[in-house]
């Protein structure tokens, strides 16, 4: 069943279906609900699946402000309060494992997945502080040379060359957001999180690099860290079948309806 609510100044869309346990799917930048469709088909035999369109994706209405992590957080916890949602299972990949991190730090949940999480602030190479200063430059300078009109086609043509697909195929209220967001450092309510927490990751993720993972575990109280070979950021896609079997060993005591095959 498909659901739009209006809180926080947005149109919320998510998606409901199934009984039993209740498990929030959050899904990562650039994507939406539906991206998360094979976790969900793993879960609705036996649970009570929200799979959630952040705002400025799928079928939700942009952030009136430039939100951060804190806002996306506040979010889902008016959402939770206004569907009588009790001691949910989080589930985030990539940006939506931002989401579950602040909101396992302070709120109950009874278990948390992370798959191919956001979290870390990324470590920076000298190239980037490069092309982080240089476009700084550029957006001063190019107007006063060429002119307010000419200036702005020139910068947006450097950004198209320099900058990410996810920074390039946003609009300007999700790129102010999502260079918010991506300096966000959630290390410090890691070791808040009391609920057991699993992790799971692909070992050639570049975009959330292993190491992110490790550090995660190491912090979150009680983590544990399943990384599949050969796969990346996307690694509940490309390996579905062993996703699935970790996923399933992990919400054993939830899913007890599902009969094995």
């Amino acid at each position: 069943m498909e659901k739009t609510i209006h809180i926080q100044g947005v149109d919320f869309h998510y998606t409901v279906e199934g009984e039993g346990q209740p498990i929030v799917l959050m899904h990562g930048w650039g994507c939406n609900h539906t991206t998360l469709a094979s976790i969900e088909k793993v879960l609705l035999p036996s649970m009570k699946v929200y799979n959630v369109d952040f705002p400025g994706f799928g079928a939700s209405s942009e952030p009136e402000q430039v939100w951060g992590i804190e806002e996306y957080t506040q979010l889902i916890e008016q959402f939770v309060k206004a569907e009588n949602i009790e001691n949910p299972i989080m589930l985030g990949h990539s940006f939506g494992g931002r989401v579950g991190i602040l909101y396992s730090s302070r709120n109950d949940v009874k278990k948390l997945i992370l798959v191919d999480a956001a979290g870390v602030k990324p470590s920076r190479s000298i190239k980037y502080y490069v092309k982080v200063y240089s476009y700084k430059a550029m957006k001063r300078l190019l107007p006063i040379v060429f002119g307010a009109k000419k200036g702005q086609e020139l910068l947006d043509k450097y950004r198209g060359k320099s900058g990410s697909s996810d920074y390039n195929n946003s609009t300007p209220k999700m790129r102010a957001i999502l260079s918010k967001v991506v300096n966000e450092d959630l290390k410090s309510v890691m070791p808040k999180i009391k609920c057991s927490t699993l992790l799971i990751w692909g070992k050639n993720d570049t975009a959330t690099p292993l190491k992110d993972a490790q550090i995660m575990e190491k912090l979150i109280p009680d983590a544990g860290l399943v990384a599949f070979d050969g796969v990346g950021h996307y690694s509940f896609l490309e390996n579905q079948y062993q996703f699935a079997a970790v996923l399933k060993s992990f919400l054993k005591d939830e899913m007890k309806k599902i009969k094995n095959n």
